[in-house]
């Protein structure tokens, strides 16, 4: 159950809902008996590994893959809505990130491109539904997980075309630096290039994520409060206004959702470039 929702069905029930960093923790889908006996307590792998966020996950990766079977089925000349749709989606991806970034280099790396932007996308609108009201990447292990897999994919790329050495000396060795400044230049591009890059990869896309759940969490919760609790008609008004200002965080959340599928997409394919360059 989500952090709203169950907030939500309990003040309905008539108790007064509790909220703390707790309410943000996964929990199993199928809980064992230990896990219900021990007050949360994860003890089986059950518990650790089919959870309501891994749930979501793999929800979204299943619909990824079967929207892109259902709008590439059937192709026609003059499309209809299901082909445009998934042209439009494509177009995007294939000319604004792909061939603006990667150059000639892009259909190699569009389908691992198109699969990013639409996973990270659909599972960032989760947050956004009644029945989740929460975004896998609002959880830091996801992030890390994707930042991961694009890590090994650009550094991958660049040790296939330059060689393990070559890649190393162009990732730490940019040119036209003086040699007497490789002693400061080459530690800080190693720790730019190889090191941060995937972390700050993975906190941008989780810090956003996580943060407008939080906003959500205050204006959403912190109004239904206020309305259901408050015996003072000035906090039911509080109330009514931040339930109305968070229909607007919520407008606001889908285009946050969209524009860090976007960078998280962009910055991937730029890394791609950087390693296949002759220069850095």
């Amino acid at each position: 159950m989500t952090t709203a929702t169950g907030w939500v069905l309990t003040a309905l029930d008539g108790e007064v809902p509790t909220f703390g960093v707790g309410n943000f923790d996964s929990r199993p889908l199928f809980p064992s008996p230990e896990w219900l006996a021990s007050a949360g307590a994860q003890s089986t792998w059950t518990d650790i590994w089919f959870t309501n966020h891994i749930f979501e996950a793999v929800l979204g990766a299943v619909l990824v893959i079967a929207f892109w079977l259902v709008v590439s089925s059937r192709l026609k000349m003059v499309p209809g809505k299901r082909q445009w749709i998934g042209e439009y989606v494509y177009n995007i991806v294939r000319n604004s990130i792909g061939r603006e970034v990667l150059g000639e280099h892009y259909q190699r790396f569009l389908p691992y491109l198109l699969a990013l932007f639409s996973f990270i996308v659909l599972t960032n609108f989760f947050g956004l539904f009644f029945v989740f009201m929460f975004a896998p990447f609002s959880k830091v292990g996801f992030a890390w997980a994707l930042a991961l897999m694009t890590w090994v994919l650009y550094n991958a790329v660049g040790i296939k075309r330059w060689g393990f050495f070559g890649y190393l000396r162009r990732a730490t060795m940019p040119a036209g630096v003086p040699p007497l400044l490789y002693i400061l230049i080459i530690p800080l591009e190693f720790i730019s290039n190889i090191i941060t890059r995937p972390i700050t990869l993975a906190l941008r896309l989780f810090a956003n994520l996580f943060a407008g759940h939080l906003v959500v969490l205050v204006f959403v919760l912190g109004g239904s409060w206020l309305l259901l609790y408050s015996h003072t008609a000035l906090y039911h008004v509080a109330g009514g206004v931040s339930l109305l200002v968070s229909f607007g965080i919520f407008a606001l959340e889908m285009i946050v959702a969209f524009l860090q599928a976007y960078i998280f997409t962009v910055l991937t394919a730029q890394y791609l470039s950087s390693a296949l360059a002759d220069e850095h």
